[in-house]
């Protein structure tokens, strides 16, 4: 169990990581930051997660000032070309589309920092995901309950009907998720 008496930041309004961070077992409190998620041409998806979680931890660091505080970012590859939230409907189920009968790459990266002691762990996790092959009327009747517009992917592989679209996965479930749960375990023992 982790103990400690500094304050804990999930600097995410994500309900999926609110809800992973809870299994853990620890009191936090959370706060949003906004931050360009841009894709950097030719960049690595370890480089993208790791880049895009140490930047919403600089931007976190201005608004807190004590404890711990927890960023993270998630991105879906295809073929080595990332795939980030969908910008509308549409692209929804172009993703989707792309995304049916193939195996993708799960990265999330994420940072931890003490504020106080002054230590920050950037790190990431990989996972990866085989979907069924996926007809038309289910990924149309999928995008239209709204489901897929805030995750990467443009799916959920908990706690809604995205669960079905998934043959296998390969790793770890959290990550698929938001939040690699136990790597974010280990870094804030290191950090408390």
């Amino acid at each position: 169990m982790i103990k400690t008496n500094y304050p804990i930041w999930l600097a995410s309004t994500s309900p999926r990581r609110k809800k992973l961070l809870r299994q853990l077992n620890i009191s936090f409190k959370t706060f949003k930051v906004k931050v360009d998620e841009k894709i950097k041409k030719g960049e690595s998806p370890v480089k993208t997660v790791k880049r895009l979680s140490l930047e919403k931890m600089r931007k976190a660091k201005r608004e807190k000032k004590k404890g711990i505080i927890i960023t993270a970012d998630t991105i879906v590859v295809l073929n080595k070309k990332i795939i980030g939230k969908p910008v509308n409907e549409t692209d929804a189920v172009n993703i989707l589309n792309r995304l049916s009968g193939k195996t993708h790459i799960v990265y999330t990266g994420f940072c931890i920092a003490n504020l106080e002691k002054k230590i920050t762990i950037n790190d990431y996790e990989k996972t990866s995901v085989t979907f069924r092959e996926l007809n038309n009327k289910e990924i149309l009747d999928y995008v239209k309950s709204g489901s897929p517009i805030d995750k990467a992917g443009a799916y959920g592989i908990q706690d809604d009907f995205g669960a079905v679209f998934i043959k296998k996965i390969n790793g770890c479930y959290y990550n698929v998720v938001g939040l690699p749960l136990q790597k974010v375990y280990k870094a804030l023992l290191e950090v408390v």
